[in-house]
């Protein structure tokens, strides 16, 4: 299903001087990659965040691997990384690891608007493109897992981290699955998930004068490493529908074949062979 290759290898990949910007903002020391984006940038120095434990997993397990030939952009926010597509001026992915700490805080989503990302260059998405569009401005790392930070909640807003998302998508059963996976790290300690749009071969319908793609469907896939090591993956068409959450299950494994990404690599093989081959909801306790 995919290739094999040493875990971490996308360090060593052509984007090896991102690994080493990473390195530069302090991860080799510990930090978390929420911490080095704070460190790297001025703006991000008043963010007052928990202090982190000391882990023995590795630092960037929720990161794919990095394609070389994809052109995609690497763009670190406070709470999260995400690769960025500027054909489709969507993220090809958002990846962030949420902790028991960082799924509730006092950091609400009052007043705060969605605005572009000058980071990435134009024609990129804007508030124009899905006015009367018929789509929400819908959030690929939920609003609701950055309230333990100012920046990082006024971070969940840029376009970079949304796609057109129908509305009873939104506010129903894609909800659903962001608040479960909010329980699960408070039940496991931290979650590491990784969502994005899901776009099939053909013509694409587009939204505004800036021609954002609407996706067919999204993904989300979530590895938990205690008690023990499970993953589990979702896919949900971008429809309206009230569903239970076991009628969007797919292994991980399954996941990566509809969307060409490879998922969890800084797992040793046997591991990630195992929890992305398996895919039960009840090993999680689901509510």
């Amino acid at each position: 299903m995919k290739q094999r290759k040493h875990k971490l290898g996308w360090m060593a990949s052509g984007l090896s001087a991102l690994a080493i910007t990473f390195m530069a903002c302090g991860w080799s020391s510990g930090q978390r990659p929420e911490q080095a984006a704070q460190a790297s940038d001025p703006e991000q120095t008043t963010t007052v965040k928990p202090q982190m434990a000391k882990r023995s997993t590795p630092d960037g397990l929720e990161l794919p691997a990095l394609r070389k030939q994809s052109g995609e952009q690497i763009l670190r926010r406070v709470g999260y990384t995400v690769s960025y597509n500027a054909a489709t001026r969507l993220p090809n992915w958002v990846a962030w690891h949420l902790t028991k700490a960082h799924a509730d805080g006092p950091w609400k989503r009052n007043g705060i608007r969605f605005q572009e990302d000058p980071e990435v260059d134009q024609p990129r998405a804007t508030d124009a493109d899905y006015y009367n569009s018929g789509y929400d401005r819908g959030h690929m790392c939920p609003s609701g897992d950055n309230k333990w930070s100012e920046e990082a909640q006024r971070q969940s807003f840029l376009f970079t981290n949304c796609c057109p998302q129908v509305h009873g998508l939104n506010a129903g059963d894609w909800n659903e699955i962001e608040a479960q996976c909010r329980r699960w790290a408070k039940r496991y300690g931290d979650v590491y998930i990784v969502s994005g749009p899901v776009l099939y071969s053909g013509r694409r319908k587009t939204i505004g004068r800036d021609k954002v793609v609407v996706p067919e469907a999204f993904f989300k896939v979530v590895l938990r490493m205690t008690p023990t090591p499970a993953a589990i993956g979702f896919i949900y068409k971008n429809v309206a529908g009230n569903r239970p959450k076991a009628a969007y299950v797919n292994t991980v494994d399954e996941v990566e074949r509809i969307t060409g990404y490879d998922f969890f690599v800084s797992l040793p093989d046997a591991v990630e062979r195992k929890v992305e081959a398996q895919a039960d909801l009840a090993d999680w306790d689901a509510e």
